[in-house]
Order: C-alpha cells, then sequence, then structure tokens
C-alpha cells in the first residue's frame, strides 16, 4: 500500500506540474532571473541604495539589454521570413537536381521515394514560417506572461529576506542553523549557475554567428543566436542547437561543402563550450551526476517543454544541496551528486596510473 500510495504521488505531481505549467514555469523562470540579478542588487544594497532603487535598476539594465538583442535579431528574422519562400523553392529545386543524377547514374525511372521527401521539405519549410509567425505574433496569454515576469522578478528579490524568515519559522529551532547554510548555499550554487550560463550563451552568440559568417553560411545572426539559446539546455544544448544550420545548408546551400563547413563549426564551438566555457565561467558548481542530468533534461522537455528543459538543472541541484545536508536523505544526495566515480574518471591523474601500469608490463 505504502509503494502505491508513492506513485500516485508521483503521478498526480506530475500531472499538476502539466496542468498549470502555463502559471508555474513563469514563476519558476521568474526565481531563475531572481537569482540571477540577486548579486547585483544585492552589491547596490551594500552601497546604501535603497532595495526598491536597486531592483529596479537591475530591471531596467536586465530587460534593456534583453530588449536591444531582441531587436537586433527580430529584424534579421523579418529578412528571412521574407525569403523563405525563396529558399524553399531552392530546396525544391536541388531535389530536382538531385532525382534527375540519380536516373542518370543507376537508370531509374520512377523514384516516389524522391516525391516524399520533397513533400516532407516543402512541409518543413511551411512549418518553419508559421513558427516564426507565431514565435514573435503576440498573443493575449503570451503578453500577460511577458508582463507579470518582472513583477515576479521584483516581488521576489524584495520580499527575500521575508520568505527566509518564513521558511525558519517553519523549522524546528535545532534545526535553524542547518537550514541556513542550506539557504546559502542554495543561493550561491544558483546565482553563480545562472551568471555563468548566461555569460556562456552570450559569448556563443558572437561565436557562433562569426563562425557561420565566416563559412558564408546565409543569416548567420540568425541561426547563430538560435544555436546559442540552445546552449542553455545542457549536454544536447548545441547539438540541438546546429541541427537547424545544418539542415538549412544541406538543402539550400549552393555548394556540396557548406554542410560539412556547419558540422566543423558545430565541432569547434562543441568543444569550446564544453572544454573552454562551461568548465571555467560555470566550474562546477551544480555538482549533479551527468545521467541524472540527461534524464532530468528529457524529463523537463516531456512537461514544459523548452522551458522544462532550462529549470531543470537548477531545480535539480536544489534537490541535491537539501539531500545533502539532511541526513536522512543523504543517500539520494549521494545518488545524484558526481561521487563515487573519481576511480573511473578521465582524468590528468587516472591516465596517467594506466600510463604507469602499462609501463610496468
Amino acid at each position: 500500500m505504502r509503494f502505491v500510495f508513492i506513485m500516485l504521488a508521483i503521478v498526480l505531481f506530475f500531472y499538476m506540474l502539466i496542468m498549470a505549467k502555463l502559471f508555474l514555469y513563469p514563476v519558476a523562470l521568474a526565481i531563475l532571473f531572481a537569482y540571477l540579478l540577486y548579486p547585483l542588487s544585492r552589491f547596490l544594497e551594500r552601497h546604501r541604495i535603497p532595495r526598491i532603487l536597486a531592483i529596479l535598476i537591475c530591471l531596467i539594465l536586465f530587460f534593456s539589454i534583453i530588449t536591444g538583442a531582441l531587436l537586433i535579431v527580430y529584424r534579421s528574422i523579418g529578412l528571412f521570413m521574407g525569403d523563405l519562400p525563396h529558399f524553399r523553392a531552392k530546396a525544391l529545386d536541388h531535389i530536382d537536381t538531385l532525382e534527375s543524377e540519380i536516373k542518370q547514374i543507376f537508370g531509374l525511372a520512377n523514384l516516389s521515394l524522391v516525391e516524399f521527401i520533397k513533400s516532407r521539405v516543402a512541409q518543413l519549410f511551411d512549418q518553419g514560417s508559421d513558427f516564426f509567425k507565431r514565435a514573435f505574433t503576440a498573443t493575449t496569454g503570451t503578453v500577460f506572461r511577458m508582463a507579470i515576469l518582472p513583477v515576479f522578478i521584483f516581488m521576489l528579490l524584495y520580499y527575500r529576506t521575508k520568505f527566509a524568515y518564513f521558511i525558519l519559522k517553519l523549522v524546528h529551532p535545532d534545526k535553524r542553523l542547518l537550514t541556513i547554510r542550506i539557504l546559502r548555499e542554495l543561493s550561491k550554487v544558483t546565482s553563480r549557475y545562472m551568471d555563468g550560463i548566461f555569460t556562456v550563451v552570450l559569448i556563443l552568440c558572437f561565436l557562433n554567428s562569426g563562425g557561420l559568417m565566416i563559412i558564408g553560411f546565409e543569416y548567420p545572426i540568425v541561426f547563430g543566436v538560435i544555436a546559442s539559446f540552445f546552449s542553455f539546455i545542457p549536454f544536447f544544448g548545441v547539438l540541438i542547437g546546429y541541427t537547424f544550420p545544418f539542415v538549412f545548408a544541406l538543402l539550400t546551400g549552393e555548394s556540396p561543402q557548406l554542410p560539412l563547413h556547419v558540422f566543423l563549426v558545430y565541432l569547434i564551438m562543441q568543444f569550446t563550450e564544453h572544454n573552454i566555457l562551461s568548465p571555467n565561467i560555470i566550474g562546477s558548481y551544480v555538482q549533479l551526476n551527468p545521467f541524472i542530468i540527461i534524464l532530468g533534461v528529457i524529463a523537463g522537455g516531456m512537461v514544459w517543454g523548452i522551458p522544462g528543459m532550462f529549470i531543470v538543472v537548477p531545480v535539480v541541484a536544489a534537490f541535491r544541496i537539501i539531500f545533502v545536508n539532511v541526513d536522512s536523505l543523504k543517500p539520494y544526495g549521494y545518488l545524484l551528486s558526481t561521487g563515487g566515480t573519481r576511480k573511473h574518471a578521465l582524468t590528468a591523474e587516472n591516465i596517467r596510473k594506466f600510463i604507469n601500469r602499462f609501463r610496468s608490463k
């Protein structure tokens, strides 16, 4: 019966998350953005600026940067949408050329598969056009959620001390020091993760756009920003982001070398992001098991789509911090953490030991 009740609680929990996602994910995003702006707000308050004014300064700076970036990208996307019918026709012409070459080489008279591919490619461009139109056409719900987000962030930053005292009042007096330590670690890890991931994405916007521009890719800013945006998603982000320019180059490129060049740019950016940017900017603040991150990203995508894939890492990191600080939950914290595999990890120390062992034989 206990197992049945636990499974029922899990099902009801995920059902609630799915049904209330239009309310919950703006709140979750507001919490993460509040942690992003918290260090700056705290810095201004320490320099004798009133909390309300400090928060307003942070919000104005943050949304001014976001608005400026969107305006730059919006202009490029407008030009790209105007050329979509041209690219659609070019892709279909390339498929016709490929069909004629296959007929000449192999002597095939009827290629029904080619007709199927042409219909799918045409549908792909039509759906892409509809996607951009929906993304940049404001609905009442979208306007409300975007307008309420700064309000949520302001309230979270303004009442942060009240929320902390509320949590302390809920716990037993003997557990208050432990609770304070957990709250401080949560604030530290989430703030550093958010600062780091936004810095990485901002750098990748320039690197991706510059790399695509160097190889002669059309609309490098549009596809560079799209590829960078997906870098918010761990492990899969760069791969998903570069799927769009690769398929676009494969269908509409003037030369067959263009998709190969896009793939080379992807390899360079993948190496740069995983080995240079993320380790040095984000570091190992979340300390999560990569397998748990992959499972979490998949589950977040199933529940909330792209926002869920972005939110899931700091949420699971918060659970890890709570688990490792509570004695009865430490086994779950151990499961979520990176510990326990150092012996088998691909580190310089283990590589050196392997080489020494190989030489001794």
